[in-house]
């Protein structure tokens, strides 16, 4: 689906180098028809030496030959882009934008011609494949062009179809999520040192249970409650840790925390 494309990836930071990683690993583009802008010279060289792509400083010369347009920039210069390359947009391309907050219908607005939008929300797990991304299609987008975005994600990870409303909470539970779960994997660990445990190896047990359990929930599709009520014997230590997990509020602090990241989410694009 992507081989034939041209795509401009508008802002070759972490985000827009772990897709041009990902793409090129699953081997679906032909990174001669891949190219970066980014704000400084420097980034581009790097960038060229990593992957051989061609780059340049004008997102409006790299958007007006493109396919496909990616947005890989912070949401407060997505105003500033958007100024840039909206009167050149045509309604042959599709415009995919990965900036948390900024939704469709205000870069449609900034877009004179009624061109294909999709707002996507990737994680940082899309570094090594195993990314979690929440994409929405634009007024003007259609199934093909939402396949389209979703062929693109999938190459990274695994990709779910939301409504526009409810991108802000996939970017406080998915995008901000593997925070919450590096200081689990952290406590976890910190909780095997000091029943004995050595460092390394209390980190590895933390990390790859988390890994497996995970999986568990992704490939039986049994409730999470379900898959833990089977871990968890009469009598057994595990409903003793369960307890005090319950007593310290761990459901609900994570709750809260999900909660203030969509919060804060919705605000982004206005700080």
């Amino acid at each position: 689906m992507l081989e034939k494309k041209k795509i401009a990836v508008l802002g070759a930071g972490k985000l827009g180098e772990t897709l041009i990683k990902g793409l090129l690993e699953a081997g679906v583009i032909n990174i001669e028809n891949v190219r970066v802008t980014a704000g400084h010279q420097q980034r581009l060289d790097q960038m060229r030496a990593r992957f051989n792509v061609s780059g340049t400083l004008s997102n409006r010369s790299a958007a007006e030959s493109a396919d496909i347009v990616i947005i890989a920039v912070k949401p407060q210069t997505v105003p500033i882009v958007l100024n840039e390359i909206g009167d050149l947009l045509k309604p042959a391309q599709l415009l995919i934008s990965v900036a948390a907050s900024v939704s469709t219908p205000f870069i449609e607005k900034h877009i004179a011609a009624p061109v294909p939008v999709i707002r996507a929300m990737p994680n940082t797990p899309c570094l090594l494949n195993k990314g979690m991304t929440g994409i929405a299609p634009g007024k003007n987008a259609t199934p093909e062009h939402v396949a389209l975005a979703k062929f693109i994600f999938d190459a990274v990870g695994r990709t779910v179809v939301a409504d526009e409303k409810h991108m802000d909470a996939i970017t406080g539970l998915s995008a901000s999520g593997p925070a919450f779960i590096y200081i689990i994997i952290e406590s976890l660990a910190e909780a095997g040192v000091k029943v004995g445990l050595p460092r390394d190896v209390a980190t590895e047990l933390a990390a790859q249970t988390v890994v497996g359990a995970g999986s568990m929930v992704l490939e039986t599709a049994e409730h999470p409650a379900k898959l833990k009520d089977s871990v968890t014997t009469p009598a057994g230590c595990t409903i003793d840790g369960i307890l005090e997990l319950e007593e310290g509020g761990l459901r609900v602090t994570l709750i809260k925390a999900v909660v203030k990241a969509t919060q804060r989410a919705k605000e982004l694009l206005e700080t």
